[in-house]
């Protein structure tokens, strides 16, 4: 590996000690539905993001809820003894991308059938700490 190269990676990895990444792969709901609620946490700190979650109607609520405390929780292992509470994280960034989809058929008048695709989601969550900098 050249010197810039190694630069380069040693500076993404200095950037990444501070974020914390959770995963959530084939939820068996519709992206869109799913992107609703994500919406409603973006850029949020993670305690009004849970109350948010906690108390929203929509089924995809719950999902995400779930994907927000293992992000905590993956902070937290990153950083030994730290308390998420007084670090002030924020929801830096969540994305829903479409999964695959499940195609069937649904049955239709005289014989015929309809085809029906059962949509599913990825969903990726990102926490950091507020800069005290700033």
């Amino acid at each position: 590996m050249g010197a810039r190269k190694k630069l380069a990676a040693d500076a993404r990895k200095e950037a990444m000690k501070t974020v914390a990444i959770a995963h959530l792969r084939n939820v068996p709901s519709s992206p869109r539905r799913m992107r609703q609620v994500a919406d409603l946490i973006r850029g949020v700190e993670v305690d009004k993001a849970l109350g948010i979650l906690r108390f929203s109607t929509r089924h995809s609520s719950r999902d995400l809820e779930k994907l927000r405390i293992s992000a905590i929780s993956n902070w937290q292992a990153k950083n030994d003894g730290a308390r998420a509470d007084e670090a002030g994280l924020v929801v830096k960034s969540i994305q829903v991308n479409e999964a695959r989809g499940l195609k069937r058929m649904l049955p239709a008048p005289q014989g015929r059938a309809y085809r029906m695709k059962k949509r599913s989601n990825h969903v990726s969550l990102i926490v950091e700490p507020v800069n005290q900098e700033a």
